[in-house]
């Protein structure tokens, strides 16, 4: 691997301090390691930065340090090792990664690197005279299945041809980067085959998850919560009747490890998080329109009632796993 350094001094600002919400959110990530192991919420801490910024300064680096009490060499260590980190400032509206591996170069990924050059600047890590948009190859990212492909940012944008790149390059550099959606950008359903289901040819039964929210470089703070969870961005099913949707909660401190209750594992977790779900007690309460509704919202068939997740969010919500394993004769999944 190449010596990564930091920016010249020139491009260097005097000072860094987190916004009020990343600083936060910071001091959230700090909260998840034992005491004596805070050092290991750098990654994170640097990424928050990141996404604050737009890269990575001496600054930042320094005020990590300070937050972790972590030696400032540590810090400039776990910087420079990865490449995730942008060391220098990139384009302010988009930062094309086009990934150059074997799949996605056999595929088109040589002609998505010529489009960079010439749309944007003959040099990897190097802006556009406005400064709004950058690029670099990097190496597999993924998506070989969608080759060829790009990110920007924290979104893949897949099935790609030099056309389609120069259309997502021009929306970014207007400023309307999150009118282009993610994913495939050809006719199909995430990796699935480009001409059609051969098999599981049931489509009513894919659980389709709903979108991550994006954030552009520098865009400053995460959106604050604001009590009752907003809807994602894209629902994984319609639902019969909005006013039968469980009432959401602001993310609490300690949420309940959801994956306990079978029929829950991490995707489903995570889309009841994105409503606002947190805890044992919300599903204990839920009355028969409420489980209909998410039923439907997850394309479900039928599964909350048939696992009964209602009788296990009590049991839990009662009396943890004890009280599940005194009910049910058995531990939680």
């Amino acid at each position: 691997m190449s010596v990564r350094r930091l920016a010249d001094e020139a491009v260097q600002p005097a000072s860094f301090a987190f916004s009020r919400a990343n600083e936060a959110e910071a001091k959230r990530w700090i909260k998840k390691y034992p005491k004596g192991r805070q050092h290991s919420a750098v990654i994170p801490l640097l990424m928050l930065a990141q996404e604050q910024e737009g890269w990575v300064t001496r600054a930042a680096i320094e005020h990590v340090a300070r937050m972790l009490d972590m030696p400032l060499i540590r810090v400039l260590e776990v910087a420079t090792f990865y490449t995730q980190f942008q060391l220098a400032p990139v384009g302010t509206r988009a930062h094309v990664q086009v990934c150059g591996t074997t799949p996605c170069m056999l595929r088109g990924a040589g002609e998505l690197i010529e489009v960079c050059k010439r749309r944007i600047h003959p040099e990897p890590f190097h802006t556009n005279e406005a400064g709004t948009l950058s690029w670099e190859e990097v190496e597999c990212q993924g998506a070989c299945v969608n080759a060829p492909m790009v990110m920007i940012f924290k979104d893949t944008y897949e099935d790609l041809t030099p056309q389609r790149l120069e259309e997502i390059i021009d929306a970014f550099e207007a400023g309307k980067g999150d009118t282009i959606e993610p994913g495939p950008q050809i006719d199909r359903f995430t990796s699935a085959p480009a001409s059609g289901l051969t098999t599981l040819t049931d489509e009513s039964a894919i659980i389709r998850f709903p979108a991550r929210g994006r954030q552009q470089a520098g865009s400053g703070a995460r959106a604050a919560s604001s009590g009752k969870a907003a809807a994602p961005k894209a629902a994984a099913s319609p639902a019969a009747d909005e006013k039968n949707r469980p009432q959401g909660i602001e993310r609490p401190e300690r949420p309940d490890d959801l994956k306990l209750i079978s029929g829950v594992g991490p995707k489903i977790e995570g889309i009841l998080n994105d409503l606002g779900i947190y805890t044992y007690a919300q599903i204990a309460r839920w009355k028969k329109a409420e489980r209909e509704w998410v039923d439907t919202y997850l394309r479900f068939k039928g599964r909350i009632e048939r696992e009964d997740w209602v009788a296990q969010a009590k049991a839990l919500a009662k009396g943890g796993v004890a009280e599940y394993e005194r009910v049910f004769g058995k531990k939680p999944r």
